[in-house]
């Protein structure tokens, strides 16, 4: 009988797991319906163009037509030097007398470092130009390799694909140049070998990923730049160089190493104009620009400023540059290598010849001009028409008002080639026309390719309401007692099938294509619909309005306020500010609230009388000065942590912390021990602070593996830590003997903790009840332990009822109270501290994670995650003071307590340096324990990446049941007397003078008392964590989607909903693991009492 309900409470447990992973399905399902149509990605063309299919009739200057090598205009050059470096940002290249009012002072270490531009630019004016080109976002180097490539716009989901590069499919530079039997030598940054696979005659690739390394791609580049150029052997050379992006990731543009960067690439194009031969140009380019900081991947203007610069050892241009370089979109640089190499210009590109380099020869520069311009637009206008039939994505109006722009652009150009005396003036005319058509089309393509899917995005968020409404309602059913835990897994699912093959079906017999994305929304849907019908008879029941918005007015009110915040840019970009303020607010309202209602004291214990016994609540022993002191000790926390912050790009009057910089970017050794010492202090203050709280409560008694590795483990990560921030803090001045050992000690350390944490893990599932057990012989002097029963329990229902009378004697007798019986015999068993039995697993288990976490940060960081576990602490402190317990149940967490939790993690989020944009993304935590790289592999750097993002998220979901067990922990706390009760006479063998003796408090162990309520509190902690974390995502969602159109669209809204939606799948992975250790646990309880009820009988 006893393993029958043992395992109905086994499947009540899996219940509860399976009903909040449907719940997170649902909300997955929700996010992914409608991501689907908000961030499109347009539809590549796979057509390709040639010099036998002219994109229209061909109408070339007088005596151009015929000439060798023409294609669709006669090549003004046979060979090109590419020159890449990336994120070579405009004022890098700038000259230093062009400085516009409020730029940088010359004093900067990245001013005038690029000398040799500036003589070429005063020396050989006819010969020379310099641009700053213009980059459209994101800016990746994926996505700008893209652009310069094909001439095209990469769509913002794109960006997620630098990690993974992909072929390019569309028409491009590199496949007509290899269709022309051009030779293309590359050497560089591998990304293009994924790109390109196959397209170059000679290639020397080096990684790309690996941003700590300054020199090793540059260096293998000069290796073979000059002896590849002197042998002749190739029509178009690429040199990708990355050491000055490399240098802005490691250091930021201000540092020495950046200027000396700049310096070797100065001597580079030096080099280059000296090799080159007169029918050879040379484009030194950046492919994007980085922020203040050395980031990129957004559109500040930092970011999209990238330099540009042309040089030809003959006269290209007509007249000397202006005084201040012309701005021009990066895609121009496309067509225009096209048609000065003779080659057709890419299908897809959109991009504007820049005009002033078809100059020159007998023909007037206007005809020329003009000439490259018909081409251009030519191409453009066949692109609109085959994309516009192809998808019906353009907009109608716009593009028929394009191509009457360009008939008549068009005809005015024949007209004067027709008639050859045309006037200056009506050249610059048809200039002027075509000129529109090209810039009105990128435009048109630019907002088209931003379409969305209305019906999807509707379709999303009205998943994710519905959702959060079921949450709402399931969190409220679940403390009901006929709550059908039997059933939780078995509707969804049987539901989910019915409506999956509905529209599996439907779409089969109208023969269309079935996509997952749609399928799975309607799995969703369909496993919905059995819960929204029983909302809908509450609410034709007519049952109040509050009873189905149980959230307390004042949290829900401050839930408003922040979800009313992701509607305004400026409330998204101020983000981290406001969040702490919020956080604040709530303290103080927590603090006035418990004064208020006079539940300033110690938990309230509220027993149900059961078998006659009760047990009186104490006296009040916190005062308002405690809670005072708790709210007081938060708003500190809460303040030292915001110095830990990252200033957003829109804020150029803020400036960001210091203290996110690695101590290798210090210049100084005296501070940077001194902040070192400090790093390995907050290391230290956590172990120490861990250990005491376990010791506290006696979890470090046992002999239990777990309990040892706590001991010795934890120090050893601390160790290794320490160790491994020493070795990357001064890897630049070890001295060279030594750096291969440096260099091996870097990959094993991490490593090293990372298994650390992971064994502890795993011993710690394994044997997750760390109680000290003691026996002994005994005296005649006790009472029974099994006060109810003659006999062993015969039911589930008995043992959870006897679990708690055991752990009282037990600890009587590990303070030497208890002793043998007669009728027990000569053995008594006593256990430390099974009161903190789930507490300390879940603490455990945090700072086992925190520590791996914490190698991904830069070694400050470990400051903030000091900070992060003492404001935990205060905070559960705090809510656990006010909260009541009921015994033997229901026991509920309160809105309050969740939304605080919830509330806390964002603020940790940007407390460690992170701000939701892909600029501000730590690249560096990609090769922590993998310096040189990971070869092909893109999943582990985007793993180690995304840990060192959603950290926060992850700590307080997996601590989430934390906020349902403080308060059980808390009642230790408060010491009570103990009273006799009255009973039978087995019940009465109790010593007389010790009637008035101080009870040892059950703590968590009361949990036990009702298993079905201690699964249901899980239950409903989960849904409402859930709730507050879902309402979040379906504020951003609505936020994207009623703000589509709005100028920050793509730099605010968009990745502010995209940091959400991941936010909520760690934080929904990381509560899911939370609950089911407690069960974990629960189990092991479960398990040990039964042999230690065995053994008594025995």
């Amino acid at each position: 009988v006893t393993d029958s309900f043992s395992c109905l409470t086994r499947m009540r447990k899996v219940s509860v797991l399976l009903f909040l992973a449907w719940v997170c399905f649902l909300f997955y399902a929700g996010i992914t319906l409608f991501t689907s149509g908000f961030l499109l990605t347009r539809l590549e063309l796979t057509n390709y163009s040639s010099c036998q299919e002219p994109p229209g009739p061909v109408f070339l200057p007088w005596g151009s037509q015929g000439k060798p090598g023409a294609c669709w205009m006669p090549s003004r050059f046979s060979r090109v030097v590419l020159t890449l470096i990336d994120a070579l940002r405009f004022d890098f290249a700038q000259p230093q007398h062009s400085h516009m009012p409020g730029e940088p002072p010359a004093s900067l270490p990245f001013l005038g470092k690029l000398g040799s531009l500036q003589r070429l630019l005063e020396t050989r004016p006819h010969h020379t130009r310099l641009y700053r080109s213009k980059v459209d976002p994101p800016t990746t180097t994926m996505q700008r390799l893209k652009a310069l490539t094909t001439g095209s716009l990469p769509t913002f989901i794109d960006a997620g694909s630098n990690f993974a590069s992909h072929a390019i499919l569309e028409d491009n530079l590199i496949k007509q140049l290899n269709s022309a039997g051009r030779r293309i030598v590359f050497m560089g940054d591998d990304t293009w070998k994924d790109l390109f696979p196959g397209a170059f005659s000679k290639a020397f690739f080096f990684s790309s990923f690996n941003v700590k390394d300054l020199h090793t791609v540059d260096s293998g580049i000069l290796e073979h730049l000059y002896p590849t150029m002197d042998s002749g052997e190739w029509d178009v050379l690429i040199a990708h160089f990355l050491g000055v992006d490399h240098c802005g990731h490691k250091h930021g543009p201000h540092h020495p190493e950046m200027a000396k960067k700049l310096s070797q690439m100065d001597q580079v194009i030096q080099g280059l104009v000296e090799h080159l031969e007169n029918d050879t140009l040379l484009v030194v380019a950046g492919d994007h620009g980085m922020t203040m900081n050395g980031d990129h991947g957004g559109d500040s203007e930092l970011e999209v400023s990238a330099a540009l610069f042309l040089y030809s050892p003959t006269a290209l241009f007509p007249g000397a540059p202006p005084e201040e370089p012309e701005v021009i979109p990066q895609v121009s640089l496309v067509p225009t290598l096209a048609l000065l190499l003779g080659l057709p210009i890419p299908f897809g590109n959109i991009g504007e010849v820049m005009a002033e380099v078809f100059s020159g020869g007998k023909d007037s520069s206007a005809l020329a001009q003009a000439s490259a311009l018909h081409l251009n637009a030519q191409q453009v206008s066949r692109f609109l028409h085959t994309y516009a039939a192809a998808t019906q994505d353009l907009e109608v109006k716009e593009l028929h008002r394009l191509q009457n722009l360009f008939s008549k652009a068009s005809a005015d150009y024949q007209r004067l080639l027709q008639s050859p005396p045309g006037t200056e003036a009506a050249l610059q005319t048809v200039i002027t026309e075509l000129q529109q058509f090209l810039r009105g089309a990128r435009a048109m393509c630019i907002e088209s390719w931003a379409r969305f899917s209305l019906v999807r995005m509707a379709g999303g968020a009205a998943l994710l309401a519905a959702t959060c409404f079921l949450c709402l309602l399931a969190s409220q059913w679940a403390a009901s007692p006929a709550f059908p835990f039997h059933s939780l897994l078995l509707t969804p699912v049987v539901w989910a099938i019915v409506g999956a093959s509905l529209y599996a079906g439907l779409l089969t017999m109208t023969r269309l294509q079935v996509e997952l994305v749609v399928l799975e929304a309607a799995a969703a849907v369909g496993s919905l619909l059995p819960f929204l019908w029983k909302a809908w008879g509450s609410w034709r029941s007519k049952r109040p309005l509050a009873a189905l918005l149980p959230i307390p007015k004042p949290v829900l009110l401050l839930l408003l306020i922040r979800l009313a915040t992701f509607f305004s840019d400026s409330f998204v970009v101020a983000e981290a500010r406001a969040t702490p303020f919020l956080l604040g607010s709530f303290i103080l309202l927590l603090v006035v609230q418990l004064h208020w209602e006079g539940q300033l004291l110690a938990p309230k214990l509220l027993t149900v009388p059961r078998l006659g016994s009760s047990t009186p609540t104490g006296p009040p022993r916190h005062s308002g000065a405690y809670a005072l002191r708790l709210g007081i000790g938060l708003l500190l926390c809460t303040r030292l942590a915001g110095l830990f912050h990252r200033c957003p790009e829109e804020t150029p009057a803020c400036h960001s912390s210091p203290w996110l910089s690695p101590l290798a970017s210090m210049v100084g050794g005296p501070a940077k021990n001194l902040w070192y010492g400090a790093c390995v202090g907050a290391l230290v203050a956590l172990l120490v602070a861990v250990r005491l709280w376990l010791r506290h409560y006696g979890n470090l008694k046992s002999p239990e593996p777990p309990v040892l590795f706590v001991r010795w483990g934890l120090p050893l990560m601390v160790l290794g830590t320490a160790a491994y921030w020493a070795l990357v803090s001064g890897a630049d001045e070890a001295p060279p003997r030594l750096r291969a050992l440096v260099a091996g000690a870097s990959v094993v350390l991490p490593r090293a903790v990372v298994g650390l944490a992971a064994a502890g893990l795993m011993l710690l599932l394994w044997k997750p009840v760390t109680v000290l057990v003691k026996a002994g012989a005994g005296t005649p002097r006790t009472r029974t332990i099994l006060t109810p029963f003659s006999g062993p329990p015969t039911s589930q229902a008995d043992l959870d009822y006897v679990v708690p009378q055991i752990y009282r004697h037990m600890q009587e007798e590990f303070r030497g109270r208890l002793e043998r019986t007669r009728s027990q015999g000569p053995l008594t068993v006593a256990a430390c501290q099974l009161g903190s039995v789930y507490s300390a697993a879940v603490v455990t288990v945090l700072t086992l994670l925190a520590f791996p976490l914490l190698l991904l940060h830069v070694e400050r960081i470990s400051l903030a995650f000091l900070l992060l576990f003492l404001q935990s602490f205060l905070l559960l402190h705090l809510l656990a003071a006010g909260m009541p317990i009921t015994t033997p149940g229901p026991f509920t967490v309160p809105w309050q307590a969740v939304s605080a939790w919830a509330l806390m993690a964002t603020q940790t989020f940007y407390s460690t340096g992170h701000q939701p944009v892909f600029p501000a993304i730590h690249w560096h935590a990609a090769f922590v324990g993998f310096p040189e790289g990971h070869g092909s592999s893109t999943w582990l750097p985007a793993l180690l990446v995304g840990a060192n993002t959603f950290a926060s998220h992850l700590l307080f979901a997996v601590g989430c049941p934390l906020l349902l067990l403080w308060p059980f922990l808390c009642e230790s706390q408060r010491p009570r007397k103990r009273r006799q009760p009255p009973g039978s006479e087995a019940e009465a063998r109790v010593w007389p003078e010790e009637e008035e003796e101080e009870e040892e408090p059950l703590m968590e162990m009361r949990l036990r008392d009702a298993p079905h309520h201690f699964n249901a509190a899980l239950l409903q902690l989960g849904l409402k964590y859930l709730f507050v974390l879902g309402v979040q995502i379906l504020a951003c969602a609505l936020a994207a989607s009623i703000l589509r159109r709005h100028l920050m669209v793509w730099k605010v809204f968009a990745p502010k909903f995209i940091f959400e939606a991941i936010g909520f799948i760690v934080s929904s992975v990381g509560l899911l693991l939370g609950i089911a250790l407690v069960m974990r646990v629960d189990g092991a309880v479960s398990s040990w009492f039964k042999k230690l009820v065995l053994a008594q009988q025995r």
